[in-house]
């Protein structure tokens, strides 16, 4: 019988109590130790040793740790991690700079390390179903991605944007649902909430095969909305990852006998499906393919070399805003990184 893993987590924030609940319960895995230097008043961490430093943490002998702090945080603590010998599960974004992900994925890549970048909309059964449907060539050729990612402002967030927070799930799911990688991006923000970083995004991109893809994000609307839809030659996708739903819109199949109406050459609506899918807790089935990863068995975690690659996309994001320009990306190859 295989020995547990024991894992550490570090950060009991509105996140790090997630990944603690989950890591209690985690067949196969040991929750051996929480790092929160304020301390546990709530009981978030399900019973685990309270620790103040990631020093008392890796004394325990970890295997693999889930880095759930700030985001300023994750390079020093990732840094900390690669140098101890300990896979790492680190929320998105994989840093705040371009050159901090970089130097998360040296320090790991060179010790044959198992990492990973939590981006749990991968882990999404709407899209989860969506990828796999693209993949077969259901939709035929893929036109654009659009996505609708707003709600109010979460008070956890202080040290990033809402380009480097929220928008870069939709980043990232872009990529990883079609395969490609952006090429261009065309972006403005403003912040209206009186903070320091942008609090709203609109953002239009170029991906590597032509696709056209529209981001809208921001912390100031009442409305919580998640919304993906992709359009191709045979239909329209739409997801949303709050529900966990997928449906398909389907092109008209039935000619028509009109002839002003055939000299157009569009589309017309046709049937609509609502799929039925299995729905399992995204945090959960992330957790089970990282330890799934750290035991050497194949597993699609998102690695930080396509984390690196969102963040890249988010700071050309915020480029963009700042210069008024169109920011060329250069596409990576898509089998070293996998989007």
């Amino acid at each position: 019988m295989t020995a547990a893993l024991k894992a550490g987590l570090i950060g009991l924030g509105s996140m790090g109590r997630n990944h603690a609940r989950i890591l209690a319960g985690l067949e196969g895995v040991e929750l051996a130790g929480v790092v929160e230097p304020a301390g546990d008043r709530n009981g978030w961490a399900q019973g685990a040793p309270v620790l103040s430093t990631v020093d008392e943490l890796l004394a325990l002998g970890v295997d693999y740790a889930v880095v759930a702090c700030p985001t300023g945080l994750h390079e020093k603590v990732g840094l900390q991690l690669a140098d101890a010998g300990v896979c790492a599960l680190i929320e998105k974004p994989l840093a705040d700079t371009v050159e901090g992900a970089r130097r998360l994925v040296e320090a790991f890549e060179s010790r044959d390390l198992v990492a990973a970048v939590g981006h749990i909309e991968r882990c999404n059964p709407a899209l989860l179903s969506l990828r796999a449907r693209l993949e077969a060539g259901e939709l035929g050729d893929v036109y654009q991605v659009v996505t609708r990612r707003q709600g109010p402002f979460p008070h956890r967030i202080a040290d990033v944007g809402v380009v480097k927070d929220l928008a870069t799930h939709d980043i990232d799911l872009t990529g990883w649902v079609t395969g490609q990688a952006y090429t261009s991006i065309a972006a403005h923000t403003v912040s209206k909430s009186g903070r320091p970083h942008e609090d709203m995004v609109s953002a239009v991109g170029q991906l590597s095969d032509g696709t056209m893809a529209n981001h809208l994000v921001n912390w100031l609307s009442p409305l919580k909305e998640r919304f993906t839809s992709v359009t191709g030659e045979r239909g329209c996708f739409i997801a949303d990852t709050l529900t966990a739903d997928l449906t398909f819109h389907s092109n008209a199949a039935v000619a028509t006998e009109w002839e002003a109406l055939r000299a157009f050459r569009g589309v017309s609506e046709g049937d609509m499906i609502r799929y039925a899918i299995p729905k399992r807790e995204p945090l959960l089935v992330e957790h089970e393919l990282f330890r799934d990863a750290v035991r050497g068995k194949p597993a699609d975690v998102c690695t930080l070399r396509q984390g690196l690659l969102t963040v890249e996309v988010a700071e050309a994001v915020l480029e963009s805003a700042s210069t008024r320009t169109t920011v060329t990306l250069t596409a990576p190859d898509r089998t070293e990184h996998g989007t």
